[in-house]
């Protein structure tokens, strides 16, 4: 299952996703692949990959990786960017993949968009014993000014849209006891941006592309004034979390 938002919002504007949305800061994703003990041998499912921004970074430890991606926007420029990579067209909550056949799964910037009890559950079964679970997010920090402005713009749109800073997908946790916090850390990092990028990185929030035409105009107008007042940089807090698969 997907969410309509995403569906509308991230099938129309993919390419301004990949533009506008950052990677991950170093220091966190070696972080990652050092406590999943992603590597040569190892079998990574990303979930949720989208244009394949944590993808590639994870390609990087050696580990063979399988995308899983429903919306096909995104998923065929993840598949032109890495044709090396396996992709399939799936849920997180219907993984194509046999018991026990992972030795981690990861999900970057997805998790809050899945049925949660249901995710976990599946990664639970495609997890050996002792296989992990990471997911990991690049959070704005809204205590800076130009993150301040962008969420001011874009918030009256928002409406029920899942997000990872209301902390609701911690409740999966609770509801199916299927994994243990290991551990987790948060990275503080930013991204230089000039106007096109920084349009690119609001015009590629779910529920601004989903917006019609007209109004998205307007949204697109307001960003763009932001750049023109505002340092070229974006602040962001990386926070991953790592979980231990239950036996």
């Amino acid at each position: 299952m997907i969410h309509d938002a995403a569906s509308r919002g991230f099938s129309r504007d993919a390419l301004a996703y990949e533009r506008g949305r950052p990677g991950y800061p170093e220091e966190a994703l070696a972080w990652l692949i050092g406590v999943l003990e992603a590597g040569p041998g190892r079998v990574v499912v990303d979930v949720g990959a989208g244009t394949g921004k944590l993808t590639r970074q994870l390609a990087a430890s050696g580990a063979e990786i399988v995308a899983v991606e429903p919306v096909a926007a995104m998923r065929e420029l993840l598949e032109t960017g890495l044709p090396g990579v396996r992709t399939l067209a799936a849920s997180a909550e219907a993984l194509p993949l046999d018991d026990g056949s992972a030795d981690a799964v990861v999900s970057g910037q997805a998790f809050h968009w899945f049925d949660g009890p249901r995710a976990l559950v599946e990664f639970h079964r495609v997890l050996r014993p002792g296989g992990r679970l990471g997911l990991i997010w690049n959070t704005r920090r809204e205590e800076q000014p130009l993150q301040r402005g962008i969420e001011e713009i874009i918030a009256p749109y928002r409406g029920d849209t899942p997000s990872h800073k209301s902390g609701a997908w911690r409740d999966a946790f609770e509801e199916v006891p299927l994994f243990e916090l290991v551990d987790e850390l948060s990275v503080a990092h930013e991204q230089e941006f000039d106007r096109d990028l920084l349009i690119d990185r609001v015009a590629s929030t779910s529920f601004i592309a989903a917006l019609p035409a007209e109004e998205r105009t307007r949204v697109v107008a307001r960003v763009a004034s932001l750049a023109e007042r505002e340092p070229p940089r974006l602040a962001y807090l990386a926070e991953v979390f790592v979980f231990s698969r239950s036996a």
